[in-house]
């Protein structure tokens, strides 16, 4: 049987935040799945991610009714829901009882849907009255959505449709390697270079994305924002700015001019490795496009200086007049599936439905209203998330956490201390279709429905709002996310209404983001089908969608796009004698985030197996590897073990570890979790190391039955 068969329900791919449209056709066996020609984002383009998602609705090991532990230290064991949530229900409150409502914590996802984000933050807040909510996009897009608000006052991850990338002149991608992460995205650089555009990658390594390019910068890691000043400092010196721009459309260019002035070529070489040469071809390749694009992605977001990071490729794009100029501008290309609309509704610590600010008195009014309480009522800013994560366990941190849509224990940067800090709880709950590593060490894990077994909507990358449609019930004694927290908010006794109706749901959402930033009040279920999907902000019913939202004016107060000085710190942890190499780490095409998935599919582990350290040649004939062999990678943070992958394809000075496996080779073991000051971003993307044969005793880095 064939998806596109009368009977298939449309929806859009689990993964990435290109969401990709697809069909899937329930019937004996395994779902068929087909690609849409009707989505824009894939235009009937799937990656093997994609291609094989049916695969994870019945896999072996997938968990279809709560357990719970009887005691610590006993096993998970089958209860029924009611026990189940009983018990989480009396443990919560004895638990705030004794220690005060920020004692329970909750930690959500980037890949859950616009409503059950929405959801989770109204459940914290009013249900467990906590500030202590947080999610794993926070690990995500977080930098460049401050950048973004900084400069533009409003976080819209693209300028505009995802085929503006197709018809531009010339794409600019820092820290981006798309070939891998979301494949179908390279139909529109496809298009890009035939209809004689070109595209520029900056990456330390030069990964399939950087293959395709015209012009490869391959940077030391850590060194994004001085490239971006060397390049804003050649445009001034060469003539190459839109003075009219700047004098008609921004602010702050004078304090910004007197800063980028010291980025003079020849030093920005010495820092970034990058030739002068090819700094001056980059800079003029932007300039002399009548349509340029410039898009960061995770390489140049998770630094600990990523805000400024962003925002020195926002200075450059606005230097050159592209930002709210159709078909031109800064994007970011965002990663999650969810990881736009998770953002906007009140799953992070310090915000409301609406991308409101919960620290705004007005704000708090608004939502309070729609929520049926008063606006005291809500608690005020929490941490963020690796900082609740270790505080976990800890004297006056949270005793309790409910988990929903993500797995630390692999994806937290210096994952054995928040490995640590789970295990210290008096109460873990995890909502999730597996035992992940994560799940496995729970005290209640309660399975939930998957993306073709429930319905919803997801705002993708270009912050179009999109419906997922249910293709198939859930198998019997499974739940979906709403039923969970309507279960647990009734009996918590929580004030205001809990639909399980997605529908409902989200007309409530609407209501709440009423008059914010991301203003979704114009939107229902039926014109998104009707549509093909809905451009936020829409304020009305009869408002069109708002697919490029900076055309006329920008989101701040006076309209005017905001230039801001920033410097290159470097990364916190520099290579010396004792760590003397650059670690980065990333993504590969058949794995996703930690892998809780796709590490499930047999075509996905075939294809890709197991974790592995990518180095260059002379840098392992240095230190005595060889292909195929174990090396321990070590840093201030503990060891991880895989093995060697020789490539030329990446700097001497630096080596690759993929974050997707836990156990001996999780990458995320290194990492450093120095923060972003503005966006609380952990720096995954560079750290110092120690690489070095195993040894022929060491221990095989893949746990059994995570293969």
């Amino acid at each position: 049987m064939a998806a596109s068969e009368v009977g298939a329900t449309p929806t859009h791919c689990p993964y990435c935040a290109l969401q990709c449209g697809m069909s899937i056709a329930a019937g004996a066996g395994t779902a068929v799945i087909a690609p849409r020609e009707d989505v824009p984002a894939n235009a009937g383009g799937l990656c093997q991610k994609g291609w094989s998602a049916a695969e994870m609705l019945d896999v072996p090991d997938r968990v279809t009714g709560p357990l719970m532990r009887a005691h610590e230290g006993a096993p998970l064991e089958p209860v029924s829901w009611e026990a189940a949530l009983d018990a989480i229900a009396a443990r919560v409150t004895a638990l705030q009882d004794a220690h005060g409502r920020d004692a329970v914590a909750v930690f959500g996802g980037g890949g859950l849907t616009n409503e059950k984000a929405y959801q989770l933050g109204k459940f914290a807040r009013i249900a467990l009255g906590t500030s202590q909510i947080d999610y794993n996009g926070r690990f995500c897009m977080s930098s460049a959505a401050a950048a973004l608000n900084r400069a533009f006052g409003m976080d819209r991850g693209l300028p505009g449709p995802i085929t503006d990338v197709g018809d531009a002149d010339v794409v600019f991608m820092a820290g981006g390697n798309v070939a891998e992460t979301m494949p179908p995205f390279m139909r529109h650089l496809s298009r890009l270079k035939d209809g004689g555009g070109a595209l520029i990658v900056a990456d330390p390594r030069r990964t399939p994305t950087a293959a395709r390019a015209d012009l490869h910068l391959q940077l030391t890691p850590g060194t994004d924002l001085a490239l971006a000043n060397g390049m804003l400092h050649l445009a001034m010196s060469e003539g190459l700015l839109d003075e009219a721009y700047i004098r008609d459309r921004t602010s702050g260019f004078d304090t910004l001019r007197t800063t980028v002035n010291s980025y003079w070529p020849e030093r920005v070489e010495r820092v970034t490795g990058v030739p002068v040469a090819h700094m001056r071809e980059a800079v003029r390749m932007l300039a002399a496009g009548r349509r340029s694009l410039i898009l960061t992605a995770r390489g140049a977001e998770q630094q600990a200086q990523g805000v400024d990071t962003v925002t020195a490729f926002i200075n450059l794009a606005l230097a050159l007049g592209l930002p709210g100029t159709e078909g031109s501008g800064y994007g970011c290309i965002t990663g999650q599936g969810n990881g736009q609309g998770g953002r906007e509704h009140g799953q992070k610590a310090d915000q409301l439905p609406g991308y409101r600010r919960i620290d705004d008195p007005a704000a708090r009014v608004h939502v309070a209203a729609v929520w049926g309480v008063e606006p005291e009522a809500i608690p005020g800013p929490g941490r963020s998330a690796y900082e609740l994560l270790t505080a976990l366990g800890t004297s006056g941190g949270p005793r309790a956490l409910l988990l929903f849509g993500s797995n630390p224990v692999v994806s937290a940067p210096r994952a054995s201390v928040v490995e640590e800090r789970l295990n210290a709880l008096d109460l873990l709950v995890v909502a999730d279709f597996v035992l992940s590593e994560t799940a496995l060490r729970a005290d209640i894990v309660l399975p939930s429905a998957q993306w073709a077994e429930e319905s919803g909507t997801m705002t993708n990358l270009e912050g179009r709002v999109l419906r997922r449609n249910r293709a198939l019930p859930p198998p019997e004694g499974v739940r979906t996310d709403l039923e969970i927290i309507r279960g647990l908010a009734v009996r918590l006794g929580a004030p205001g209404t809990w639909s399980t109706d997605p529908e409902e749901v989200f007309a409530e959402l609407g209501r709440a983001s009423a008059g914010g930033i991301a203003d979704y009040s114009g939107i229902t279920y039926e014109r998104i089908e009707r549509e093909g999907g809905v451009f936020w902000p829409c304020p009305s019913p009869g408002h069109p969608g708002t697919p490029r939202p900076f055309l006329e004016r920008f989101a701040t107060p006076d309209g005017r796009a905001v230039f801001t000085a920033v410097e290159h710190r470097g990364p916190e942890e520099d290579v010396d004698d004792g760590y003397p190499v650059y670690l980065t780490t990333g993504r590969v095409l058949a794995h996703y985030q930690s892998g809780a998935q796709t590490r499930r599919v047999k075509q996905l582990v075939e294809a890709s197996p197991e974790p592995f350290v990518e180095l260059h040649p002379d840098l392992a004939e240095r230190l005595g590897v060889e292909p195929g062999s174990l090396v321990r990678v070590s840093s201030r943070r503990g060891v991880s073990v895989a093995r060697a992958r020789l490539t030329d394809t990446i700097r001497e000075d630096t080596v690759f570890m993929p974050f997707h496996w836990g156990g001996e080779g999780r990458a995320n073991t290194l990492t450093n979790p120095a923060l972003d000051p503005v966006s609380r971003m952990p720096e995954f993307k560079v750290c110092a190391v120690r690489v070095e044969p195993a040894g022929p005793h060491a221990q095989d880095p893949l746990p059994q039955g995570f293969r």
